[in-house]
């Protein structure tokens, strides 16, 4: 294929890139976006595929012949990965999120080391984005199972504390960055004697960056684990740029830039939501720390059973629904949707407040309630909502905990202060649904679930809800 073709093609692959990243920003046209962005993968493959020194791997003996490894790999990925997304739950979309993104890591990694194996080292700037797409590469991989392990409790489930962890990780990071300039920038002639420097270098790089990805997520708690997702996903992407520069491949860089940007972005967006900022997350670790109250009897939260749960709800006019995690493990957005539609047709204006951090990963709930056609109109920011939130009848809790939490505006010794919440306590009556008296994700109590306009439906989300259906279709 003529040079000049591949460079056409090149461009109109990144133009649907950037179309549907545009286009992914707004719930109604996130699916249009999807598409773009497949079309603009599937144009990229295919000039890929034609590219001279592609075609030059082509040879009438299958195993020698490039495509023929290229079709197997297709085949296999896409019927692992049709598989996978088709069994997996809602409730584990966040852990698959992270795998996706560290295996984003790995093939970067695994490109940058088969350049090294394949091909002479070239210039200097070249060899350095190799350096660089192994090192962020390989960060991105096991920071990214470590996420998954905590996600899912498959592993990591109690918190792992490092010693002078900053120390150790500045202490990896000189190491592999001594890796990168040992390959690039030393020959098989140095002023060492050593022979295999290059070797040596990559090695190095390898091994201490995985080790790294490890160590800087490791002590990272919970709380914060819809902000690493972020970061993780901006990594990859970095990861792919480099690769993009390592390998002169003008749409890998491309694209690499969007989604390292875009996550990057997200990221400071999800550290804003949470009053945290950047450097926090990677260099201090998010305690959920018992406070010292008085001594004596705690409060008891009120529990109120769905019949008289029914009979407030009936006279509302203000509703707001604040979903969390709880909603998406009782699989109840559909029932949730069934109850909105009740409320409104018995006359009550209801609305959903939308924290940025409310689930394990970002957008999870609306990604939720958009799979039970909740009209976009309905999902509110907790800005939007805040302001509101006095002349709202009813507030329902679905399962969230930390980002209803009052102590984030009252109380200066929580770990939590400062962080915006659904101010949902100013509502004149809260309803809690809940399976029991557990805390949140990051181990918070939540003074708001012993107030005095604050009531506990305690069981399954989605039978609660339903339960709350029937009441209404009784009459």
């Amino acid at each position: 294929m003529p040079d000049i073709i591949i460079k056409i093609l090149y461009m109109v692959s990144c133009i649907f890139f950037i179309r549907g990243i545009k286009l992914l920003g707004k719930t109604d046209t996130a699916r249009k976006g999807n598409l773009y962005s497949s079309i603009g993968m599937l144009v990229a493959c295919v000039t890929v595929l034609g590219e001279k020194q592609v075609l030059g791997s082509w040879s009438m003996n299958p195993l020698e012949n490039g495509y023929v490894y290229i079709a197997a790999a297709i085949v296999i990925g896409s019927i692992i990965g049709a598989v996978w997304s088709k069994k997996v739950e809602m409730t584990g979309m966040p852990q698959l999120v992270a795998l996706f993104n560290g295996f984003g890591g790995l093939s970067s990694l695994l490109v940058a080391v088969a350049q090294y194996v394949c091909q002479e080292k070239g210039d200097y700037f070249t060899a350095v984005s190799l350096g660089l797409t192994i090192a962020i590469g390989a960060i991105a991989f096991t920071g990214s199972v470590v996420a998954w392990g905590k996600l899912s409790g498959k592993a990591f489930k109690k918190n792992i504390t490092i010693p002078a962890k900053n120390l150790l990780n500045a202490i990896l990071c000189v190491i592999g960055l001594a890796g990168i300039v040992a390959y690039s920038f030393f020959t098989a002639e140095n002023p060492f004697g050593l022979a295999k420097i290059e070797f040596y270098g990559v090695a190095v790089t390898t091994v201490v960056f995985l080790l790294l990805g490890f160590t800087m997520v490791i002590p990272i708690g919970g709380g914060d684990m819809p902000v690493i997702i972020s970061f993780l996903n901006a990594l990859s992407g970095l990861a792919a740029a480099f690769a993009g520069f390592a390998i002169n491949n003008t749409v890998l860089v491309v694209s690499g830039c969007l989604v390292g940007a875009s996550g990057l972005i997200l990221t400071l967006i999800m550290c804003k939501a949470m009053n945290r900022k950047f450097a926090n997350l990677l260099f201090k670790s998010f305690g959920a720390k018992k406070k010292a109250g008085a001594t004596g009897p705690a409060k008891e939260p009120t529990a109120m059973s769905v019949e008289d749960a029914y009979v407030i709800l009936e006279a509302a006019k203000n509703v707001v629904i604040v979903p969390g995690y709880g909603m998406a493990v009782a699989q109840a957005q559909h029932a949730v949707k069934e109850l909105c539609d009740k409320l409104e047709a018995n006359g009550a204006e209801v609305n959903f407040a939308i924290h940025p951090v409310a689930g394990r990963m970002p957008g999870h709930m609306n990604v939720l309630l958009a799979e039970a056609n909740v009209p976009y109109e309905q999902l509110k920011t907790a800005d939007e909502m805040n302001p509101q939130m006095s002349n709202v009848d009813v507030a329902i809790i679905i399962g969230a905990n930390d980002v209803v939490n009052p102590d984030a505006i009252h109380d200066e010794s929580s770990p939590i202060y400062g962080m915006p919440i659904v101010n949902a306590f100013e509502c004149k009556t809260v309803f809690v649904l809940k399976r029991g008296k557990g805390t949140g994700f990051s181990g918070l109590e939540n003074p708001l679930f012993t107030n005095d306009n604050t009531v506990m439906i305690y069981g399954d989300a989605k039978s609660t809800v339903s339960q709350l259906v029937s009441e209404f279709d009784a009459q």
